[in-house]
């Protein structure tokens, strides 16, 4: 059923005369329910046609149709396939070529407000060829969003659309406020999301974390946004991700401002006609990260955490994240990784118990889908490539559940075990009142070692609990039950007198750490996995 009444036909024809598509008038009408836009456009031409006849079967329409601009789609087409890797597309439009439509022959007006959008770009054929794109790109996913990004000069056309329409149906003492209007980006889905979903074989999500985005240009009418840069340069300011400074949101914000009279001065309405449709700049495919976790063992006292690299140079070959990422890189069909953990070991300290939590971040990955026995077999692959690290509990986990790793990192405790040395010769009567000191409350100001990379200040840590295993005049073991965060070296050698007391004021004794090991990092996170 043809959505418009009597009363839109003097709009209508008002639009349709100078250039409007059929379905850029039924937004302007109003028209806010989806089917009548789902029609194909040679239906739809059709059908305005015969709404605007008049009785005598005439057209009523005083002002004569723009020259016919034939849009060949074998050229949209071809550009859509030859989408060249810097963004450029070869979508085009000829002067006298084939038709528009499949099924017709049919010249079709560019039109002046929309610029080719809800003309070709939604037909068939074109959601087609995106799909090829999609599934050529080697994407996982069982449903996707779609978003489109189009030229901001399309905002000024549909303003100058909007007064000329505005200003006529005030002469029958009637009005159209801007929010009247359907959207050009609501009338794009409300058309293409059912073809995409039909296509793809998956719905659209707007939750979904796989993201198929358009982008189109129009470089004939790009001048059309510069009137608006000299009247409120205020509104553009350059942005470093950004190449131009006409955005979509500075454009609307200038068009917020600007005075009716001012705009109909500096730019005409209703808007000319151009001579060609959008082109597509780029089709791109993305997937939104997703996160592994587990608890990593670090058995080696030559592996840093993260990669070592002073000055430009790498010290060490290897590290406990590359040990573990490159593998998940490989099977994710990930693009790039962030790794995080539960704090962090020296490089010449071990990670021993039930190791330290951990989570990565995969980017983009084009595989995201695995089952438990998968993700089990995955981690006995990191596992027998290396005996300097062992992972557990890997597993998915949300991005919300990484906070609970990281709220652990200050108030929970840590379990350590550290070889000490003294300069004086000891007895174990000299080390066990140690044992009996509980939640002693240290200062350290920021370890001279770590003070290149960290901001100088004084924290208070507390050292819950000590215990002592003589072993020789010079050496005993003690272990620790620490607040996260402190740093044992130093309590133990005392930095120079940066950490008060220490192991060495406490005993009145020079001391020294010549091994130390994490035993355990008390993070209940993240769950436990049974073998």
């Amino acid at each position: 059923m043809f959505p418009l009444t009597e009363e839109n036909k003097h709009v209508a024809q008002l639009l349709f005369s100078t250039g409007t598509c059929p379905r850029c008038i039924f937004r302007f009408c109003g028209v806010d329910f989806h089917a009548p836009y789902k029609h194909s456009y040679e239906e739809l031409l059709n059908d305005m046609q015969k709404f605007l006849k008049a009785e005598k079967d005439e057209l009523i329409l005083e002002v004569p149709n723009p020259p016919l601009k034939k849009i060949r789609l074998q050229e949209l087409e071809d550009g859509i396939d030859n989408l060249s890797q810097n963004g450029e597309s070869k979508i085009s439009v000829i002067e006298d070529g084939s038709i528009a439509s499949p099924n017709s022959n049919l010249n079709v007006n560019v039109c002046n407000v929309c610029l080719g959008i809800l003309q070709e770009f939604c037909e068939k054929e074109f959601i087609k060829k995106v799909c090829q794109k999609v599934e050529a790109s080697g994407f996982e996913f069982t449903n996707l969003v779609f978003s489109v990004s189009f030229p901001p000069q399309l905002s000024v056309r549909e303003h100058a659309a909007w007064l000329l329409v505005k200003q006529e149906m005030g002469k029958q003492s009637l009005s159209l406020g801007r929010n009247d209007i359907v959207q050009l980006k609501e009338a794009y889905k409300w058309i293409t999301y059912p073809l995409f979903s039909e296509e793809l074989g998956v719905p659209i999500d707007g939750k979904s974390l796989f993201e198929v985005s358009v982008v189109f240009a129009h470089p004939e009418t790009v001048g059309d946004c510069h009137f608006l840069g000299k009247i409120f340069p205020d509104c553009f300011k350059p942005a470093k991700n950004k190449q131009s400074i006409f955005t979509r949101m500075a454009v609307m914000k200038a068009l917020n401002k600007i005075k009716e009279e001012d705009f109909r001065k500096q730019f005409p309405c209703p808007p000319n006609s151009p001579k060609a449709v959008c082109t597509v700049l780029e089709i791109e495919c993305a997937h939104g990260a997703v996160f592994v976790a587990g608890r990593y063992n670090k058995y080696s006292r030559n592996l840093p955490q993260t990669p070592w690299i002073i000055d430009g140079e790498r010290k060490l070959e290897s590290s406990v994240e590359e040990l573990i990422s490159d593998h998940l890189l490989t099977v994710f069909k990930a693009e790039s990784f962030n790794f995080s953990s539960s704090g962090r070991e020296d490089v010449d300290v071990r990670t021993l118990g039930n190791g330290r939590p951990f989570a990565i971040e995969l980017v983009n990955p084009h595989r995201v889908h695995f089952t438990s026995q998968e993700i089990k077999e995955l981690q006995q692959k990191i596992n027998k490539s290396s005996n300097k690290i062992q992972v557990r509990d890997l597993q998915l986990v949300s991005r919300e559940a990484i906070g609970h790793m990281k709220e652990g990192e200050e108030e929970k405790t840590k379990t350590y075990s550290a070889l000490i040395w003294t300069n004086k010769v000891i007895q174990k009567k000299d080390i066990e009142f140690l044992n009996d000191i509980k939640d002693l409350k240290i200062e350290q100001k920021t370890p001279l070692r770590v003070l290149h990379r960290r901001p100088l200040a004084l924290r208070t840590r507390v050292i819950h609990s000590m215990e002592t295993h003589y072993m020789d005049e010079h050496h005993f073991r003690l272990y620790l039950k620490t607040q996260a965060g402190t740093y044992i070296k130093e309590f133990v050698h005392g930095d120079f007198g940066r950490t008060r007391p220490n192991i060495g004021s406490l005993m009145n004794v020079t001391a020294d750490i010549l091994e130390l090991d994490v035993e355990s990092v008390d993070v209940d996170w993240p769950p436990a996995l049974d073998d």
